[in-house]
């Protein structure tokens, strides 16, 4: 996906959605999938401003998701949650004055809650990386693959918070672009710069990573196979014990639950798919749901609309 950053003044936009799909689209300088994993219909708003080396977001989401994700090439992001604290990262939970950072090099996975609101600075790496050496900040460290989550200082927080908030307000207000980049520059290099110790994670957490993310290999390898908790037991060499507690650590919910979220997703979006002519109880078999009126249900339930709906609202 290339970047697209213009020139030009900056243009705020809006976007708002009911479809999870369009959600995870709509932040376009990001290659990303979100997976619903609370119940209900869905519904998303992104406000945006484009510059031209960055782009400053607020992202709200009704729905608990599984977020993965990627940015725009050659770009940092620092995601800064509103309130919440049930946000993770990689399987590490964002505490209250702790931020997120992640580089293009590395994809990254968020597992947020209901009612979720995040602020977000891509900003160009090189750029960044020119007004720290100004300012004399040593972004070295922040941008290794282990350091996912910094601490901030309260007051520091707040104050970029506030800051980014006024200027997606006053991004419609006339305001110079260079003015609006240099605020975005200093709120930056204000977290970046003025980080705290995050605690370092249980010795435990690489190997629950490691599980969960082999059975998410074996899952992606084998979309269409009836998998068995013991199946991943033998393919991970884990007990059920260590499977269920990597899964319940890492993503928040036991394997059985992933394994059908992942699928009902999967579904849902086969679905929306305009040329494709199957009919909802084979797509439906072919992803594992052999009880059509325990399929319709348990689909209704999760989406907010039954499948027929949700195939109709995509035909052309």
């Amino acid at each position: 996906m290339q970047h697209r950053i213009g020139h030009q003044a900056p243009r705020k936009s809006i976007f708002k959605t009911t479809d999870v799909d369009q959600q995870a689209h709509n932040l376009t300088q990001w290659q990303q999938i979100y997976d619903q994993t609370s119940d209900g219909e869905f519904y998303g708003c992104i406000e945006g401003v484009t510059y031209p080396h960055s782009h400053v977001f607020k992202e709200f989401t009704q729905r608990a998701l599984r977020q993965q994700c990627n940015i725009a090439p050659d770009s940092v992001w620092i995601g800064i949650p509103e309130n919440s604290t049930e946000s993770k990262i990689n399987g590490l939970h964002v505490e209250k004055h702790q931020i997120m950072c992640r580089t293009s090099e590395y994809d990254f996975e968020l597992i947020t809650p209901e009612y979720f609101t995040v602020f977000g600075i891509v900003i160009n790496r090189q750029v960044l990386q020119d007004i720290a050496d100004i300012q004399g900040v040593n972004l070295m460290n922040l941008l290794s693959q282990n350091q996912a989550r910094l601490a901030i200082n309260p007051s520091i927080l707040a104050q970029s918070k506030q800051a980014l908030s006024q200027l997606l307000v006053s991004s419609d207000l006339g305001l110079q672009s260079q003015l609006q980049q240099d605020v975005i520059n200093t709120i930056a290099i204000s977290l970046l710069g003025k980080q705290e110790a995050v605690p370092t994670a249980a010795p435990s957490y690489k190997h629950r990573l490691m599980v969960v993310d082999k059975v998410k290999q074996f899952i992606e390898a084998n979309p269409h196979q009836a998998i068995t908790i013991s199946q991943l037991c033998e393919y991970t060499h884990v007990s059920r014990r260590t499977l269920q507690y990597s899964f319940e650590s890492i993503l928040g919910i036991n394997p059985l639950r992933f394994l059908r979220l992942t699928r009902f997703n999967n579904v849902r979006r086969e679905l929306k798919q305009p040329a494709q002519d199957k009919t909802i109880s084979v797509i439906a078999a072919n992803w594992g749901f052999w009880h059509p009126g325990q399929f319709t249900k348990d689909y209704t339930q999760l989406f907010g609309e039954n499948p027929s709906q949700t195939l109709k609202r995509h035909q052309k």
